[in-house]
């Protein structure tokens, strides 16, 4: 049978501590260290984003925030298996990690058989998780850095294309408008459905969202201002896990920022459809945010891009753009205002008013590829970002030659 293999994250004292884990993990093929650091905060981000098999928490860094860290990730990230380590440390201590939700508990400096020994417990957890996890619906999300290139039209018709139960996510959370998209009025948005998060089950997740038809439901972004102060990234990132374990399909429009809540989706897609539209700020843009997933450890083969608002009257072509986007256009939509704002105005996707057009045609397209055809791959050359330098970085300003 062949070995499972088993994702790691660690929290470290200092940089000799994690070199000697890091060691330790190197010694057992089945150990995948992703990331570790001596920063609390940095180490939760990490294990939110990166949803490793396992995470190990050392207890010698601050007793008591390291317990309320296990506590937190124990309820963010219930598919990681959590395992407290410590050198010198009470058993009061090690009762309390074990209480907050570790799972195992290692002695420092690690010893091989020691660290064999508590990956042969947890390795069939491990594999049981992500067997749950391979059974979740698909997500995606459609991007854009910059705005006006018709994200929430293009995230719209994509759900109602893509087939399966779908739900399209509105996170724009200031000003979505998706509700005008489906010609729905909906009575509950995002902020209610995190209010209530502690238990989301299947029947409350159906109150929360707006039905267009029966396979394709609407969760909208909250209409006031305020309440979108209470929802956080970790609202987010189990709020989307519970809709994938409802549905098939997870389409998600998402504001132009990479904001923590942004990544928190962008994380956990599947697929990234990054839209452009061929006009130099908006060409840049895209470079931009492909550098920036370079940068957080995104394979190329996650994004597509897609080219919007094609015209005969752009002077530059797509081979133009693909060469300084280093990846092909996967897909690309006709410039065509007046049958896109009336199919807005109407509230009716054009995927389901006027299928046979040439903007609907590039949907559809765009949805098979989704669901298993034939797509282009570029792997990203970039190295991933190893620890104690972490902090994520907006992507940079630069002269984009065309």
């Amino acid at each position: 049978m062949e070995a499972q293999s088993i994702s790691i994250v660690v929290l470290s004292i200092d940089l000799d501590n994690f070199n000697g884990i890091r060691n330790a993990l190197a010694g057992d093929s089945r150990a995948k260290l992703l990331s570790g650091g001596n920063d609390m905060e940095q180490v939760h981000d990490e294990v939110v984003r990166l949803q490793p098999s396992a995470a190990i928490i050392n207890l010698g860094l601050h007793g008591d925030q390291v317990i309320q860290l296990i506590q937190r990730l124990n309820t963010e990230c219930p598919k990681t298996v959590l395992i407290s380590a410590a050198k010198e440390t009470s058993a009061d201590l090690i009762l309390q990690s074990l209480r907050a939700g570790a799972k195992e508990f290692l002695r420092l400096p690690v010893s091989d058989d020691e660290l064999r020994m508590v990956l042969d417990r947890i390795e069939p957890l491990c594999a049981k998780q992500a067997e749950s996890s391979k059974s979740s619906g698909k997500m995606i999300a459609v991007f854009s850095s910059k705005g006006g290139c018709g994200t929430s039209f293009i995230a719209t018709n994509l759900a109602a294309c893509i087939g399966g139960h779908t739900v399209l996510v509105d996170l724009n959370l200031e000003a979505g408008d998706l509700p005008l998209f489906l010609g729905v009025d909906p009575k509950r948005s995002i902020a209610d459905m995190v209010s209530h998060r502690g238990v989301m089950d299947k029947e409350l997740i159906s109150a929360y969202v707006a039905p267009y038809s029966e396979n394709l439901h609407l969760l909208a972004a909250p209409k006031e201002v305020d309440p979108v102060e209470k929802i956080k990234p970790e609202h987010i990132f189990e709020m989307l896990q519970r809709l994938r374990e409802c549905y098939d399909n997870v389409v998600v429009d998402l504001q132009h920022t990479f904001d923590a809540v942004t990544m928190s989706a962008l994380d956990q897609s599947d697929r990234i459809v990054l839209v452009l539209t061929l006009d130099i700020p908006a060409i840049r843009s895209a470079k931009r945010s492909l550098q920036f997933f370079d940068r957080v450890g995104y394979p190329r083969s996650k994004i597509l891009l897609f080219a919007n608002r094609m015209s005969k009257f752009v002077d530059l072509d797509l081979p133009q753009v693909e060469e300084f986007l280093d990846g092909p256009v996967v897909g690309s939509l006709p410039s065509d205002y007046q049958t896109v704002v009336n199919s807005i105005n109407l509230g009716i996707p054009l995927v389901c008013s006027n299928a046979g057009s040439k903007i609907a045609k590039g949907i559809l397209q765009v949805a098979r590829l989704l669901n298993g055809g034939v797509m282009p791959q570029r792997e990203s050359k970039s190295k991933h970002s190893w620890p104690f330098s972490w902090k994520r970085e907006s992507p940079g300003r630069g002269t984009i030659r065309v």
